[in-house]
């Protein structure tokens, strides 16, 4: 469990306004380098497009799904609901960060209509995970998931364990990390760069604007672009 921290209203409200690539490129731009590297891997599936980006403090836990528990139901019951006290635990914005065990073989899926309505109706802002979705046109709006893969069954699915660090298409998160999410991927912001993380958003938006504004002009060409690219080459990192 990593130390909580704070969200600005300001911020949150800048974070879900924006994408993943660019809260990625504002992170580089507030440690001063490129490199930065805590983010997925390979291609995820969104569940609903152009939905806002899932942004919260993790609430992580490891599912399976492939074979059945090998220990007593009343011990699986008791841990799945003390998963559902730990999602609804926390301070907000919080999002589910659940990693499937089974991956790259995964079956189970946990994030179909009824745990959609339940996690929503707890408080969380969305899900990410490398296991599967399902039910993906009666879930309830409001809640994105980013998974893995898109599946007809929930298999012999049940919680493993609750609050250790999970590892979602190469991106390690712990509990009470802040991540940031869209239909490009999940990002860790780091907690070091939140304080000037607004300011680094709005610098990011701006030094791009130096070559969109002219690019998407009447009569842009190539001598244009050696006008305006070396300016976007001083502001960016």
């Amino acid at each position: 469990m990593v130390k909580p921290v704070t969200l600005s209203n300001s911020l949150l409200e800048k974070l879900r306004s924006v994408d993943t690539p660019t809260v990625c490129n504002a992170i580089e731009f507030a440690q001063g380098k490129r490199g930065f590297n805590r983010f997925t891997r390979g291609t995820m599936l969104h569940s609903k497009a152009g939905d806002p980006a899932i942004v919260g403090f993790a609430r992580t836990a490891r599912i399976s799904g492939l074979a059945p528990p090998s220990e007593p139901v009343e011990v699986i019951r008791a841990r799945r609901m003390n998963y559902f006290r730990s999602m609804a635990d926390g301070d907000g914005p919080t999002a589910a960060v659940v990693e499937d065990v089974d991956y790259p073989n995964c079956i189970a899926g946990w994030w179909g209509e009824v745990h959609v309505a339940v996690h929503k109706g707890l408080g969380l802002s969305g899900a990410v995970t490398n296991g599967v979705m399902r039910d993906l046109d009666v879930i309830d709006a409001g809640f994105p998931v980013l998974a893995g893969s898109i599946g007809p069954s929930h298999g012999y699915v049940h919680v493993v364990d609750i609050g250790t660090p999970v590892n979602i298409m190469g991106m390690r998160v712990a509990q009470g990390e802040l991540i940031h999410a869209d239909r490009h991927g999940a990002l860790v912001i780091p907690a070091e760069v939140i304080e000037e993380l607004e300011s680094a958003i709005s610098t990011v938006e701006s030094s791009e604007s130096i070559v969109l504004g002219p690019a998407r002009e009447p009569g842009f060409n190539i001598e244009k672009l050696e006008a305006v690219w070396a300016e976007f080459e001083r502001a960016r990192t």
